[in-house]
């Protein structure tokens, strides 16, 4: 049986994250296949990367995770520095070199671990491109390297070290079209094999839109979030946009419920209801009962939590700049997606005004990743691409 190492900034039950989520997702599922470890950090939160879980190794749900601790936190100049550099236009590797160990998480530690156990494993699977572990990772593992980049149009992508970084895996496993023409856009790896792989969507729990309401005193129509509530994920303007509608639709009853851990402000709102971190059953009891999922994000790679309301026969609301969103509304005709206001206050209005036309939404969406995001396929790829290496 071949042994494979998963590589992730962070990994956890607790953690709130997209590509760690994703990183879970796939490792149960490969231990059907395969010996699985993961290679991470001891931190949880990424505005810090400070050492939160104790032991060097645990399991989860079957996956043995492997935890190295963080050397030094978040450079507390990082956003200065930042912003310096990317108003600079002038990029180097040495610059970068600087960047990747102040953003973190810099675990000197994991990248030992990798360079060390090169033969260990058969096949070293890094997810998402703009970490540390990976930049550093990577190159000392090239030869059995699959990377899953998890990229979008966004100013990291161009960095000079991506460069080389981008030519050096022997596979890459990409989550959409938009994403793998993208990057064969803008590196030289058209000849590197790669397969185009969502993630498979399910819900691991019967959702009770009852007891939701109930648990949380939510009553009437509401749009939901999922994910971390941060300027990251463009929060602030959703706020501004909904409190907007709010005063120029005043007999509307709309809410908007979050669901995820806070790190911007949160407007006080009557309308508005945080619910911070929840347990899975309730966050899928939520989405059932929400009239659409609102992601209003610039970049996203996939959205796991758009797919999960699809799969639910929730329509979605997204931000049209964002080409992998948009593209999830265009080819499923189950969600809609506006570039500012006026587009948005339109979508609200018409779903609440042509039932009909809802109602056909939900069946897309619901064929939408019936048809797209089946795990039997995309665990099969995966098996397929390890294969080849």
């Amino acid at each position: 049986m071949k042994k494979i190492a998963l590589v992730n900034q962070r990994y956890g039950l607790e953690v709130n994250g997209g590509s760690e989520y994703y990183t879970r997702l796939i490792a149960e599922r490969l231990t059907d296949s395969f010996e699985v470890d993961i290679i991470t950090t001891k931190a949880l939160e990424y505005t810090t990367w400070d050492n939160y879980y104790k032991a060097d190794e645990e399991e989860i749900n079957g996956v043995r995770v492997l935890r190295f601790p963080v050397a030094k936190p978040r450079a507390k100049d990082f956003n200065d520095y930042n912003g310096k550099y990317l108003r600079s236009g002038n990029y180097s590797t040495e610059a970068e070199k600087i960047w990747f160990e102040k953003q973190g998480p810099y675990s000197p530690a994991a990248i030992d671990y990798i360079r060390s156990s090169r033969d260990k494993y058969d096949v070293f699977i890094f997810v998402t491109y703009l970490y540390y572990l990976t930049v550093t990772g990577l190159p000392e593992v090239a030869e059995k390297a699959v990377l899953i980049p998890t990229a979008h149009e966004e100013p990291y992508i161009h960095f000079k070290t991506f460069e080389k970084l981008f030519t050096l895996p022997k596979a890459f496993v990409f989550l959409t079209d938009e994403e793998k023409t993208l990057v064969q856009g803008l590196f030289d790896c058209k000849d590197i094999p790669c397969r185009v792989m969502g993630t498979g969507v399910e819900v691991p729990c019967e959702p009770d839109e009852a007891a939701f309401r109930s648990k949380f005193d939510i009553e009437g129509e509401y749009l939901i979030y999922v994910g971390r509530i941060d300027e990251g994920k463009n929060c602030p303007a959703m706020f501004r946009y909904f409190i907007e509608y709010k005063k120029r639709r005043p007999e509307s009853g709309l809410k908007l419920v979050l669901m995820g851990k806070p790190v911007c402000d949160i407007p006080s709102h009557k309308d508005i209801i945080s619910l911070g971190f929840v347990s899975e059953e309730d966050k899928f009891s939520g989405i059932v009962g929400a009239k659409c999922l609102w992601l209003p994000s610039n970049f996203e790679s996939l959205s796991i939590s758009v797919l999960e309301a699809m799969t639910l026969s929730v329509p979605v609301i997204v931000n049209g700049v964002c080409e992998v969103l948009k593209g999830h509304c265009i080819k499923s005709n189950g969600g809609l997606y506006y570039t500012n206001y006026f587009e948005l206050e339109g979508i609200l209005d018409y779903i609440m005004s042509h039932g009909r036309e809802y109602g056909l939404m939900r069946q897309n969406a619901k064929a939408y990743v019936d048809s797209n995001y089946r795990w039997e396929v995309i665990m099969e790829g995966f098996r397929e691409v390890i294969g080849r290496i």
